[in-house]
């Protein structure tokens, strides 16, 4: 498969494209720099790439450059890709919050990728343009989302409007959403509608940015991103402002600066976390629970997994982390850092 690639070079400011070759075989890619008509990286084997994490608008990491996806190759891509990686646009109702997980859980058990998430509030009149046009009176529908915030996905699978209409399905068909958990979610109705409704994604993200503390489902993580959303409302917490991420190595470093010099990992911390897309959640708590910080910390279970087994096996880490490095989650430390670090995804990086 041929894609065209463009890295922007965070130090000259200069955008660079490439062609990029993808052998789903062996997950092996080769690298051709357009402008000056040489090969930039020969055939080499990238695991952590894959047929999931190439789609039209995605970014993917090669030996730490972060790439995004501008154009199809060639007509043999773009025709394979346009069928196999389209796109369904979900809204998890704001009365429905406390299901995000498990809606979440359930696209991905069915073969979605996650593309996007983000926590917005719909005012009347910018749910009434998403979904006026469905015929009939809208009018309950309208009212429903725009009562407090939600939650956009932009779920990627072959025939993804198709496929996600029968995982919705109906109170009356087994085994699907609709069943399981009533009429929690709005979702594209057709292929010509999904463009218009991604457009969630330039509304403002919420957040409360008081009192709450943050958690990162880390790249390596993502497929069970559902769970671990999960894990956080059943421990009683809520869940006030979340966003998909995909950081560069400066944002990163800034952001893991307290760590530089104190943990041997922190390289790798930085790598990690620069890998592939991610979703920070501001996380709250409630009065009973004293600091959220320090309530949400014990959820999470201590950095090595290893040790959270024993330890906490219920804890975050224990259940879905491989090592210090790819430990699931990262949260908050200290109480006085809650602040600064939601603040960091939710405020400085928004106005970036």
């Amino acid at each position: 498969f041929s894609f065209v690639v463009e890295w922007l070079d965070p130090n000259a400011g200069l955008a660079f494209r490439y062609q990029l070759m993808y052998w789903a075989a062996d997950c092996s890619i080769e690298m051709y720099d357009i402008k000056n008509r040489r090969v930039f990286l020969k055939k080499v084997k990238v695991p952590s790439v894959t047929m999931q994490d190439l789609h039209m608008g995605a970014t993917v990491t090669v030996y730490s450059r972060q790439l995004k996806v501008v154009e199809y190759g060639d007509s043999f891509t773009e025709a394979t890709f346009q069928q196999t990686r389209q796109y369904v646009f979900v809204l998890v109702k704001p009365a429905a919050l406390h299901h995000l997980g498990k809606v979440v859980n359930a696209a991905i058990k069915s073969g979605f990728t996650v593309a996007k998430s983000k926590m917005a509030q719909l005012s009347p009149a910018e749910a009434s343009s998403l979904y006026g046009g469905r015929g009939g009176d809208v009018t309950a529908l309208v009212a429903e989302v725009s009562s407090g915030p939600s939650v956009g996905l932009a779920l990627v699978a072959e025939g993804a409007v198709d496929k996600f209409a029968d995982l919705l399905g109906d109170a009356h068909t087994p085994d699907t959403i609709a069943a399981h958990f009533g009429d929690i979610c709005v979702a594209s109705s057709a292929d010509a509608d999904v463009a218009d409704e991604l457009g969630y994604f330039n509304l403002p993200s919420v957040s409360k940015l008081a009192d709450t503390t943050l958690c990162l489902v880390k790249p390596s993580a993502m497929e069970h991103l559902g769970l671990v959303l999960d894990g956080i409302t059943n421990a009683g917490f809520a869940i006030t402002g979340l966003q998909s991420f995909h950081l560069d190595r400066p944002n990163a470093s800034e952001f893991y600066e307290v760590y530089k010099g104190v943990v041997p990992e922190f390289n790798s911390m930085v790598d990690e976390i620069t890998s592939g897309p991610f979703v920070a959640v501001e996380v709250a708590g409630n009065p009973d629970m004293g600091s959220a910080v320090e309530a949400f910390r014990e959820v999470v279970g201590p950095l090595d997994p290893e040790i959270a087994r024993v330890l906490r096996p219920e804890s975050l880490r224990a259940k879905f982390g491989f090592d210090k490095v790819r430990n699931a989650v990262h949260c908050t430390d200290l109480p006085e850092d809650g602040a600064l670090e939601t603040h960091y995804f939710f405020k400085i990086l928004q106005e970036a």
